[in-house]
Formats: C-alpha cells, sequence, structure tokens
C-alpha cells in the first residue's frame, strides 16, 4: 500500500468516526429533548401559568416563580447592559496599555467562573451583611452572569466595523462622541443585541447563583428586599421531591426554560441578524 492509499484510508476511517461521533450527539440531544418535551407538555396545565407555588396535595403553579425569574433577570440586565456597554466600547475604541490588558483579564475570568462561585460572591457581599435572602441580590448575581458576555460582545462587534467610517465620520467634523453613538454602535447594533440576548438566556437559567441569593419563595413577593421565587430553583427544589405533582411541575418549568432560552437564541440569530443588501 503506498502513502497515498494509507492517507485516503485514514481518511475514509477519521470520516467515519467524526461523523459516528456527530450522529452519536444528536441522538443524544434528540433523546433529552423528547423526554423533556413528553413530560413537560403532559404537565402543563392553566393553572401552571396562574396559580403560585403551594405544599404538596394542594395543586399549584409556578406563576410566582415565571414571574420572579422575568424580574430577576430584567433588573440584573438593566443593570448589567449599560456598565457592559460603556466597558466594551471603552476596551475597542480607547483601551490601551496595562489597565486595559487587565481589565480583558478580569472579563475574561468571569466568562469563565463556575456561576456557583459568583453566588457565594454575592452571598458574601450582599446577603450575609444585610441579614438575609433578597430578590436584589439575586439580581445582582445574575447582573455579574450577564456583565462579562455583554463586554466581549460589544468590544469584538466595534472591532469588526470598518476604520474607514471611523475615518469619514472623523472628517466630517464629528466628535468621537457623536462617532460611536451615531455611527459605531449603530453599524454594530445586531451584534450588540445578539451577544446581549445570550447573555440573559445565559443568566435565565442560572440555578446557583439564586441558591445563594434569592434563596425562594412559595408565594407572591414583589419586595426585593426578601426572598423571591425564580424557576431555576424551583425546579431544583421540586426535581428531588417526593411528591410526584412537585416532580410534574418540575419538568413543566424545565420545559419553559429550554422554550424560552430557545427563543432567544432564535431571535438573536435569525431575527437581528445582519441583512444582506437586496440586489437591485
Amino acid at each position: 500500500m503506498t502513502r497515498l492509499e494509507r492517507r485516503l484510508v485514514a481518511d475514509r476511517f477519521w470520516r467515519v468516526v467524526a461523523t459516528g461521533l456527530a450522529v452519536l450527539a444528536i441522538v443524544l440531544l434528540a433523546w433529552i429533548l423528547w423526554t423533556l418535551l413528553y413530560r413537560g407538555a403532559t404537565a402543563l396545565s392553566f393553572s401552571v401559568f396562574t396559580m403560585p407555588t403551594m405544599p404538596p396535595g394542594r395543586g399549584g403553579g409556578l406563576a410566582n416563580a415565571i414571574v420572579g425569574s422575568m424580574v430577576q433577570v430584567a433588573i440584573g440586565l438593566a443593570l448589567a447592559a449599560p456598565i457592559g456597554l460603556l466597558a466594551g466600547t471603552w476596551l475597542a475604541e480607547l483601551g490601551r496599555g496595562r489597565f486595559a490588558d487587565a481589565v480583558r483579564f478580569v472579563n475574561d475570568v468571569l466568562l469563565s467562573a463556575p456561576s456557583i462561585l459568583v453566588g457565594l460572591f454575592v452571598y458574601q457581599l450582599m446577603v450575609q451583611p444585610f441579614g438575609g435572602f433578597s430578590g436584589i441580590a439575586g439580581s445582582i448575581a445574575l447582573a455579574v452572569l450577564i456583565l462579562p458576555v455583554v463586554v466581549r460582545s460589544t468590544e469584538d462587534m466595534l472591532r469588526l466595523v470598518p476604520g474607514s467610517l471611523r475615518e469619514a465620520a472623523f472628517a466630517l467634523g464629528a466628535t468621537r462622541a457623536q462617532v460611536v453613538t451615531s455611527v459605531l454602535w449603530r453599524a454594530a447594533r445586531p451584534g450588540i443585541a445578539t451577544g446581549i440576548l445570550l447573555a440573559v438566556a445565559r443568566a435565565a437559567g442560572e440555578t446557583a447563583p439564586l441558591l445563594f441569593t434569592s434563596l425562594g419563595n412559595l408565594g407572591w413577593s414583589f419586595d426585593m428586599t426578601q426572598p423571591m421565587a425564580s424557576l431555576p430553583v424551583t425546579i431544583y427544589q421540586y426535581a428531588g421531591s417526593p411528591f410526584d405533582e412537585w416532580v410534574a411541575l418540575a419538568w413543566a418549568g424545565a420545559l419553559m426554560i429550554t422554550i424560552g432560552v430557545l427563543l432567544l437564541n432564535v431571535l438573536s440569530r435569525v431575527v437581528l441578524a445582519p441583512r444582506g443588501k437586496a440586489s437591485p
């Protein structure tokens, strides 16, 4: 067998191996999604969206957990998105030297940090000193998770904007602030919005940080200084319970989170994707 023939045989072998592993991964993913869809869809009902969590034997739903998650994610996004947008813009346009390198390094560390460590950090910062769990502590924990994703996506998207746009804006007499807000942000808007939505999708499904911060609540609570329910924590608590109705609600909640994250990803990749120029 010649050297070329050996290479062709090795190429076919590794193609078969790679294809088989890809098929295996798809089958496992489909199996997980089918199980989630089957178990979750059978547990969905109108009461799941309208009734709060209740003790075993009294029915109940996940309305307070759904609303609690939406409130905490919204506040976390409101805290993190402006800071991340400004920090990413500074890194892309002015970030030079050791301080900028240090900021990028810290941001990279936050990107890869386990979420449970973020929860523990916010617990030491917000929960223990103030003597109790709270919704605002949960929101801050989610904001810490959202922030590095927004910073990285903003910096990367602004760096992709052609330098000719900057030069043209400066040549017309625009200030740096006008160039950033009217030219660069507008050109990079789809990519920045995609990064923000992906950050929200990441934060919406996190359980560990909320266990250390907002903890959970079996009833309605809109007081941000008190423990607040959230869908991931409720799923975590219900999934391991000995009560069948709670386990069913956990499957329903898992299906809702999965659908929500899927919709955010589809929205970020399809709706906000940069459109190509129409042909004349």
